[in-house]
Protein backbone atom coordinates (compact mmCIF):
# COMPACT_ATOMS: atom_id res chain seq x y z
CA UNK A 1 0.00 0.00 0.00
CA UNK A 2 2.81 2.38 0.88
CA UNK A 3 4.47 1.84 -2.50
CA UNK A 4 1.18 2.58 -4.29
CA UNK A 5 0.68 5.77 -2.29
CA UNK A 6 4.25 6.82 -3.06
CA UNK A 7 3.71 6.23 -6.75
CA UNK A 8 0.51 8.25 -6.73
CA UNK A 9 2.21 11.07 -4.85
CA UNK A 10 5.07 11.03 -7.33
CA UNK A 11 2.65 11.23 -10.26
CA UNK A 12 0.80 14.19 -8.74
CA UNK A 13 4.02 15.99 -7.87
CA UNK A 14 5.26 15.54 -11.40
CA UNK A 15 2.09 16.59 -13.24
CA UNK A 16 0.39 19.02 -10.87
CA UNK A 17 2.11 22.18 -12.06
CA UNK A 18 1.95 21.65 -15.85
CA UNK A 19 -1.63 20.36 -15.70
CA UNK A 20 -2.95 23.26 -13.61
CA UNK A 21 -1.10 25.86 -15.67
CA UNK A 22 -2.26 24.30 -18.93
CA UNK A 23 -5.89 24.33 -17.79
CA UNK A 24 -5.52 28.03 -16.95
CA UNK A 25 -3.88 28.75 -20.30
CA UNK A 26 -6.67 27.05 -22.22
CA UNK A 27 -9.37 28.83 -20.24
CA UNK A 28 -7.92 32.34 -20.55
CA UNK A 29 -7.19 31.96 -24.25
CA UNK A 30 -10.76 30.80 -24.86
CA UNK A 31 -12.39 33.55 -22.80
CA UNK A 32 -10.34 36.19 -24.61
CA UNK A 33 -11.15 34.72 -28.01
CA UNK A 34 -14.90 34.58 -27.28
CA UNK A 35 -15.26 38.06 -25.82
CA UNK A 36 -12.62 40.11 -27.66
CA UNK A 37 -13.56 39.40 -31.27
CA UNK A 38 -11.13 36.56 -31.84
CA UNK A 39 -8.18 38.00 -29.90
CA UNK A 40 -5.66 35.38 -28.71
CA UNK A 41 -4.12 36.07 -25.30
CA UNK A 42 -1.83 33.02 -25.48
CA UNK A 43 -1.32 32.08 -29.15
CA UNK A 44 -0.04 35.50 -30.11
CA UNK A 45 1.01 34.47 -33.61
CA UNK A 46 -2.61 33.51 -34.22
CA UNK A 47 -3.40 37.22 -34.00
CA UNK A 48 -1.24 37.80 -37.09
CA UNK A 49 -3.26 35.24 -39.03
CA UNK A 50 -6.50 36.88 -37.93
CA UNK A 51 -5.06 40.31 -38.78
CA UNK A 52 -4.37 39.11 -42.31
CA UNK A 53 -7.86 37.66 -42.55
CA UNK A 54 -9.36 40.88 -41.19
CA UNK A 55 -7.41 42.96 -43.70
CA UNK A 56 -8.87 40.99 -46.61
CA UNK A 57 -12.38 41.00 -45.17
CA UNK A 58 -12.30 44.64 -44.06
CA UNK A 59 -12.88 43.80 -40.41
CA UNK A 60 -12.19 46.14 -37.49
CA UNK A 61 -9.55 45.57 -34.83
CA UNK A 62 -6.61 45.05 -37.15
CA UNK A 63 -4.37 47.39 -35.15
CA UNK A 64 -5.06 45.56 -31.90
CA UNK A 65 -4.03 42.19 -33.31
CA UNK A 66 -0.88 43.66 -34.86
CA UNK A 67 0.00 45.49 -31.65
CA UNK A 68 -0.21 42.25 -29.69
CA UNK A 69 3.14 41.08 -31.08
CA UNK A 70 5.31 44.03 -29.93
CA UNK A 71 3.47 44.03 -26.58
CA UNK A 72 4.24 40.33 -26.18
CA UNK A 73 7.91 40.86 -27.06
CA UNK A 74 8.19 43.86 -24.72
CA UNK A 75 6.73 41.81 -21.87
CA UNK A 76 9.19 39.00 -22.56
CA UNK A 77 12.13 41.44 -22.58
CA UNK A 78 11.11 43.03 -19.26
CA UNK A 79 10.46 39.64 -17.68
CA UNK A 80 13.82 38.27 -18.84
CA UNK A 81 15.63 41.31 -17.47
CA UNK A 82 13.93 40.75 -14.12
CA UNK A 83 14.94 37.07 -14.13
CA UNK A 84 18.57 37.88 -14.96
CA UNK A 85 18.89 40.63 -12.35
CA UNK A 86 17.01 38.94 -9.50
CA UNK A 87 19.12 38.44 -6.39
CA UNK A 88 16.90 35.61 -5.14
CA UNK A 89 16.79 33.10 -7.97
CA UNK A 90 14.98 30.52 -5.84
CA UNK A 91 12.00 32.88 -5.63
CA UNK A 92 11.91 33.92 -9.28
CA UNK A 93 9.25 31.40 -10.35
CA UNK A 94 7.08 32.32 -7.37
CA UNK A 95 7.32 36.00 -8.28
CA UNK A 96 6.57 35.34 -11.97
CA UNK A 97 3.47 33.31 -11.13
CA UNK A 98 2.37 36.04 -8.75
CA UNK A 99 2.82 38.61 -11.54
CA UNK A 100 0.77 36.41 -13.85
CA UNK A 101 -2.00 36.22 -11.25
CA UNK A 102 -1.97 40.02 -10.85
CA UNK A 103 -2.33 40.61 -14.60
CA UNK A 104 -5.04 37.94 -14.88
CA UNK A 105 -6.93 39.71 -12.10
CA UNK A 106 -6.53 42.99 -13.97
CA UNK A 107 -7.78 41.20 -17.11
CA UNK A 108 -10.88 40.13 -15.18
CA UNK A 109 -11.52 43.59 -13.71
CA UNK A 110 -11.12 45.27 -17.10
CA UNK A 111 -13.51 42.80 -18.68
CA UNK A 112 -16.12 43.37 -16.00
CA UNK A 113 -15.73 47.15 -16.24
CA UNK A 114 -15.71 47.54 -20.03
CA UNK A 115 -18.19 44.87 -21.12
CA UNK A 116 -20.20 44.50 -23.22
CA UNK A 117 -17.64 44.87 -25.99
CA UNK A 118 -19.30 46.12 -29.15
CA UNK A 119 -16.44 47.45 -31.29
CA UNK A 120 -13.55 45.16 -32.27
CA UNK A 121 -11.27 48.16 -32.75
CA UNK A 122 -12.02 49.94 -29.46
CA UNK A 123 -9.42 50.90 -26.88
CA UNK A 124 -11.36 48.90 -24.27
CA UNK A 125 -10.76 45.71 -26.26
CA UNK A 126 -7.08 46.62 -26.59
CA UNK A 127 -6.66 47.25 -22.85
CA UNK A 128 -8.48 44.11 -21.77
CA UNK A 129 -6.77 41.87 -24.30
CA UNK A 130 -3.40 43.41 -23.54
CA UNK A 131 -3.69 42.58 -19.85
CA UNK A 132 -4.51 38.94 -20.57
CA UNK A 133 -1.73 38.72 -23.14
CA UNK A 134 0.79 40.20 -20.69
CA UNK A 135 -0.12 37.59 -18.08
CA UNK A 136 0.50 34.71 -20.45
CA UNK A 137 3.61 36.33 -21.96
CA UNK A 138 5.12 36.25 -18.47
CA UNK A 139 4.21 32.55 -18.29
CA UNK A 140 5.77 31.88 -21.68
CA UNK A 141 8.99 33.55 -20.60
CA UNK A 142 9.10 31.44 -17.45
CA UNK A 143 8.58 28.33 -19.59
CA UNK A 144 11.63 29.19 -21.71
CA UNK A 145 13.87 30.12 -18.78
CA UNK A 146 13.30 29.15 -15.15
CA UNK A 147 11.17 26.08 -15.94
CA UNK A 148 12.53 25.27 -19.39
CA UNK A 149 12.75 21.60 -18.40
CA UNK A 150 8.94 21.56 -18.20
CA UNK A 151 6.78 21.17 -21.31
CA UNK A 152 5.08 24.38 -22.52
CA UNK A 153 1.77 25.03 -20.75
CA UNK A 154 0.28 27.56 -23.17
CA UNK A 155 1.36 26.80 -26.72
CA UNK A 156 -0.16 23.45 -27.61
CA UNK A 157 1.03 22.90 -31.18
CA UNK A 158 4.35 21.50 -29.99
CA UNK A 159 2.67 19.38 -27.30
CA UNK A 160 0.18 17.98 -29.80
CA UNK A 161 3.03 17.12 -32.16
CA UNK A 162 4.85 15.44 -29.29
CA UNK A 163 1.70 13.48 -28.46
CA UNK A 164 1.67 12.06 -31.98
CA UNK A 165 5.37 11.19 -31.77
CA UNK A 166 4.98 9.54 -28.36
CA UNK A 167 1.96 7.57 -29.54
CA UNK A 168 3.91 6.33 -32.52
CA UNK A 169 6.85 5.33 -30.31
CA UNK A 170 4.57 3.53 -27.86
CA UNK A 171 2.77 1.59 -30.60
CA UNK A 172 6.14 0.51 -32.00
CA UNK A 173 7.69 -0.33 -28.63
CA UNK A 174 5.38 -0.66 -25.62
CA UNK A 175 7.88 -0.03 -22.85
CA UNK A 176 7.14 1.68 -19.55
CA UNK A 177 9.38 4.59 -20.59
CA UNK A 178 7.38 5.19 -23.77
CA UNK A 179 4.14 4.81 -21.83
CA UNK A 180 5.31 7.48 -19.37
CA UNK A 181 6.15 9.88 -22.18
CA UNK A 182 2.80 9.23 -23.83
CA UNK A 183 0.98 9.84 -20.55
CA UNK A 184 2.80 13.13 -20.06
CA UNK A 185 1.98 14.56 -23.49
CA UNK A 186 -1.60 13.25 -23.32
CA UNK A 187 -2.12 14.90 -19.93
CA UNK A 188 -1.01 18.29 -21.27
CA UNK A 189 -3.14 18.22 -24.40
CA UNK A 190 -6.21 17.02 -22.51
CA UNK A 191 -5.62 19.66 -19.84
CA UNK A 192 -5.71 22.41 -22.46
CA UNK A 193 -8.93 20.98 -23.91
CA UNK A 194 -10.48 20.80 -20.43
CA UNK A 195 -9.37 24.37 -19.73
CA UNK A 196 -10.84 25.65 -22.99
CA UNK A 197 -14.17 23.95 -22.35
CA UNK A 198 -14.28 25.06 -18.72
CA UNK A 199 -13.42 28.61 -19.67
CA UNK A 200 -16.23 28.76 -22.21
CA UNK A 201 -18.83 27.16 -19.94
CA UNK A 202 -17.92 29.22 -16.89
CA UNK A 203 -17.90 32.43 -18.91
CA UNK A 204 -21.46 31.72 -20.02
CA UNK A 205 -22.47 31.30 -16.37
CA UNK A 206 -20.29 33.87 -14.63
CA UNK A 207 -19.19 36.35 -17.29
CA UNK A 208 -15.70 37.73 -16.59
CA UNK A 209 -15.94 36.62 -12.96
CA UNK A 210 -14.97 33.21 -14.36
CA UNK A 211 -11.41 34.46 -14.81
CA UNK A 212 -11.11 34.72 -11.03
CA UNK A 213 -11.51 30.96 -10.69
CA UNK A 214 -8.46 30.45 -12.88
CA UNK A 215 -6.41 32.98 -10.94
CA UNK A 216 -6.61 30.76 -7.86
CA UNK A 217 -4.49 27.86 -9.22
CA UNK A 218 -1.79 30.32 -10.29
CA UNK A 219 -1.71 31.88 -6.82
CA UNK A 220 -1.60 28.41 -5.30
CA UNK A 221 1.40 27.45 -7.42
CA UNK A 222 3.06 30.78 -6.65
CA UNK A 223 2.99 29.88 -2.96
CA UNK A 224 4.23 26.34 -3.60
CA UNK A 225 7.06 27.66 -5.77
CA UNK A 226 8.66 29.19 -2.70
CA UNK A 227 9.55 25.67 -1.57
CA UNK A 228 12.83 24.20 -2.80
CA UNK A 229 11.55 20.61 -2.80
CA UNK A 230 8.56 21.60 -4.94
CA UNK A 231 10.86 23.29 -7.47
CA UNK A 232 12.88 20.10 -7.78
CA UNK A 233 9.80 17.99 -8.55
CA UNK A 234 7.91 20.10 -11.08
CA UNK A 235 8.07 19.26 -14.73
Amino acid sequence: MDSIDAAQASFWQRYKTPVLLTVVGGAIDTIGFITLFGFFTAHVTGNLVLAGSGLVKGEDGLWIKLASVPLFILTVVITKIYIDKSHKQQLVLSHLLLAEAVFLTAFMIAGLYFQPFTDAGSITVAITGGLGLTALAIRNTASKTVIKHMSPTVLMTGNTTQLGINLSDYLANRTSKNAKKLGHSTALVLSFVVGALLGALLYVKLSYWAVGLFVLPVLYLSVLARDEEFLQNIG
